[in-house]
């Protein structure tokens, strides 16, 4: 009877060995597998690790930034005029004030001396710190011009603040701007008695709503410190009566995104809410004005800082 190739030991023999070998290297590459996986696992962890204490560091840093922004937004607090104080001068009024960052580059001023009632809207180029150290500068240097230097005219104030901001700034050895931020800024001057008020603007305007109108006064297409040599300001006259309604403000509102199709909410939209609320009382229109635009923005982050103020002089 013929053998079959089972029976042979030698092929038998080979085949246990190459079964033997095969197992012995599955053995060896599972082993070298589970050691480059701990490895891998070692590495992912210490990989981990380092990323915990750098998450550690930078939420304490970001601790300590948001500690000294709330700290400086005391400071900015502390310089703009006190609500008491407005009140005082004006007592029916608003500001809506709602910085993009803790600190704003937006600032407001209110002011009396000698019959005469100073209001100031500014906004300083960009947000956040270097906006808000900025703005600091421009309301120390107002308190200076109003109330020391005691210069009266509005287009004067803008001219004087903008020399002041220039010698303030232009240090360099070359003539060269240390810094080429710009203040845009409108500013009111009051007189009681005759009821007659001066308007300035660097790119700001004045609303006057009165009878269910309102009426711009548009301020020059300049900055403040970043105008041309030999700069000048003009100066408007306007005759209030009583029931009127100032508006001041910057742009960060009227420039905001949002709405169903992303877009700019624009001062024409500003012009009509702030002709519709009018005939509310002023603490009313605040919050009307911070429902809109919370509703406009939806989930749209905010781009700007925002400040509008209401203020009815008689």
């Amino acid at each position: 009877m013929a053998r079959g190739i089972w029976d042979n030991p030698v092929i038998n023999y080979a085949i246990a060995v190459f079964f033997v070998v095969a197992l012995v290297y599955l053995a060896i590459l599972q082993f070298w597998v589970l050691l480059r996986t701990r490895k891998h696992l070692r590495e992912m962890k210490a990989a981990y690790d380092e990323i915990d204490v750098q998450r550690e560091e930078l939420q304490m840093k970001n601790k300590d930034l948001t500690d000294s922004l709330t700290y400086a937004r005391r400071i900015q607090s502390a310089l703009l005029p006190a609500e008491h104080h407005i009140r005082k001068v004006f007592p029916d009024h608003f500001i809506y004030y709602r910085p993009k960052h803790i600190v704003s580059g937006d600032f407001y001023w209110v002011s009396e001396r000698d019959g005469r009632y100073f209001i100031a809207a500014a906004d300083c180029t960009g947000h956040g710190v270097p906006a808000a150290l900025m703005s600091m500068i421009g309301l120390e240097l107002l308190h200076k011009i109003i109330n020391e230097m005691k210069v009266d005219a509005s287009d004067q104030i803008l001219l004087t603040l903008n020399r002041e901001l220039e010698s303030t700034f232009y240090k360099e050895e070359d003539g060269k701007a240390m810094i080429k931020d710009g203040v845009e800024m409108s500013i009111c001057v009051i007189d009681r008695k005759t009821r007659q008020m001066e308007f300035s603007g660097a790119f700001l305007p004045v609303y006057i709503v009165r009878n269910d109108k309102l009426i711009e006064i548009k301020g020059d297409k300049q900055n403040v410190v970043q105008s041309y040599p030999g700069v000048t300001f003009n100066r408007s006259s306007f005759s209030l009566q009583k029931g009127d309604i100032l508006y001041l403000f910057s742009d960060g509102y009227a420039d905001q995104f949002g709405g169903p199709d992303n877009k700019k909410f624009m001062y024409r939209r500003l012009r009509h809410i702030l002709l519709t609320i009018s005939k509310y009382p002023l603490s009313d229109q605040q919050r009307i004005l911070e429902e809109t635009i919370t509703t406009w923005m939806r989930d749209f982050e905010q781009i700007d800082d925002m400040m509008i103020m209401g203020i009815r002089p008689f």
